[in-house]
């Protein structure tokens, strides 16, 4: 299977000039904990909840401060015709649960998590990925 069948495809897209006020209630409304961030029609971070409140309010900025400030400037993504099974892998191995997907040309067309791919009949794998995801450490562990 392919990213592009299993894959969420209305993904609200945080702009850099955001505060994270406003990403977090884009996150309650869109019922997430991940927005990407883009600029024109380039994907250029990733902002969390986790961001916000350990980047942001854990370090005394206000919920004025811009989603630029927070957000997670490397990014990982996959492309869209990338297969489940290798994507489930890479998950694992960065201890990630949703990466954006991005066509050929590096255009944001949409994002997908463990959960979708669980649900898309790829749940053994899955549960293997989230296995290795959940274990301590990881490059996207936060130290502050």
């Amino acid at each position: 299977m392919k990213i592009q069948d299993c894959m969420t495809s209305d993904v609200r897209i945080a702009a850099p000039q955001e505060t994270i006020r406003d990403a977090a209630r884009a996150m309650a409304d869109y019922d997430t904990g991940v927005l990407p961030v883009g600029e024109g029609d380039r994907l250029i971070g990733m902002i969390t909840d986790r961001d916000i409140a350990l980047r942001g309010i854990g370090e005394g900025k206000g919920p004025d401060c811009s989603v630029r400030d927070v957000m997670s400037k490397e990014v990982r993504y996959c492309y869209s015709d990338d297969s489940a099974d290798d994507v489930l892998d890479n998950m694992r191995d960065l201890k990630v649960r949703r990466l954006p997907v991005l066509d050929r040309d590096k255009r944001l067309v949409g994002m997908v998590s463990l959960g979708d791919l669980a649900t898309h009949g790829e749940a053994k794998h899955s549960g293997i990925a989230l296995s290795g995801i959940a274990r301590p450490g990881g490059e996207h562990r936060q130290v502050i």
